[in-house]
């Protein structure tokens, strides 16, 4: 069965990369579009998939074209889809986003669809038994926290991608062993004004392993109780910046797998994001492992 399974968001994409952002009520060309797999958990399990690690998806899809997509798309990447339940005659997870060229950023509109939640079965809670890693993103929260639970007993460690402040989200923190907050996440929950301050505000109020804050094109920090260290963000030409969280969330699950410690595994998948960013697509752009490897000395780090 697979080290490393997920529940989560798993989203039907489409991309439109743009010169500039559109002034509104107009038309504009845009200089390519393309379809493409996306959500934080599910894009954190193909890129554990292509850095070498066992991964599948537990969750439902519908059997619609979004949906027939992304259950394919797992496929071609590796990831296992024998834990997923697809139901007709629901809408899926689907987006549309703007990449924009002149800001090297990205803005996204979604449709959550109307799928019903996940309710775990038997299958399903025994590969959560049998992995080494629960990735969570805060969708499907009912199910995550079950699963969350389910890991706690069986001595499986959850990484929490904690990028929306949802409501509940207190409920899954409560058992998560890798917290991975964006800054953004972290200070809105806790209040505070730093993220050194709510890196330890979080692990003194939920008692994980680490917390790692990410902080974009600042890198981040990583606090485990005793210190609080940064990590930096390695250098890339920014091609398309989405997804570049969720790689980095899925890199580092890999990363606990290969037996890293907490920091390297924030070296590991920070160069793993900055890769991803050189090419279009938050999936098709991740390295493999020998290309980090290799990209990681070049910069003067060694694995």
């Amino acid at each position: 069965m697979a080290k490393i399974v997920g529940i989560g968001a798993n989203v039907f994409d489409t991309l439109y990369n743009i010169p500039t952002y559109p002034t509104e009520d107009t038309k504009m060309r845009a200089n390519a579009s393309k379809t493409a797999g996306g959500g934080p958990v599910a894009t954190g399990l193909v890129a554990a998939s292509k850095l070498g690690e066992e991964t599948a998806y537990i969750g439902v899809l519908s059997d619609d074209n979004g949906g027939r997509f992304l259950k394919a798309d797992f496929e071609k990447y590796g990831v296992k889809t024998e834990l997923i339940d697809v139901k007709s005659g629901y809408r899926s997870f689907a987006s549309v986003l703007w990449l924009c060229a002149d800001t090297a950023t990205r803005t996204c509109v979604f449709d959550k669809g109307d799928l019903p939640p996940l309710v775990l079965n038997d299958a399903q809670k025994q590969a959560i038994k049998e992995a080494q890693i629960l990735m969570v993103d805060g969708n499907e929260m009912d199910a995550a926290i079950e699963g969350a639970k389910i890991a706690r007993e069986n001595g499986v460690k959850v990484l929490y991608d904690c990028g929306g402040l949802y409501e509940g989200v207190e409920r899954l923190l409560a058992f998560t062993d890798i917290m991975i907050p964006s800054e953004e996440f972290s200070l809105g929950h806790t209040g505070c004004k730093t993220a050194e301050e709510a890196a330890v505000k979080l692990y003194q109020t939920y008692s994980p392993e680490v917390v790692v804050i990410t902080q974009g094109k600042r890198g981040g920090i990583i606090y485990d109780g005793k210190e609080t260290i940064d990590y930096p963000i390695y250098p890339a030409v920014v091609v398309d910046s989405n997804g570049s969280g969720d790689v980095f969330h899925g890199a580092f699950a890999a990363a606990v797998v290969k037996g890293y410690g907490y920091p390297k595994c924030c070296h590991f998948s920070s160069a793993v994001s900055a890769l991803k960013c050189t090419g279009v697509g938050a999936r098709e752009s991740v390295p493999d492992f020998e290309a980090t490897k290799k990209y990681l000395k070049e910069n003067g780090y060694e694995l």
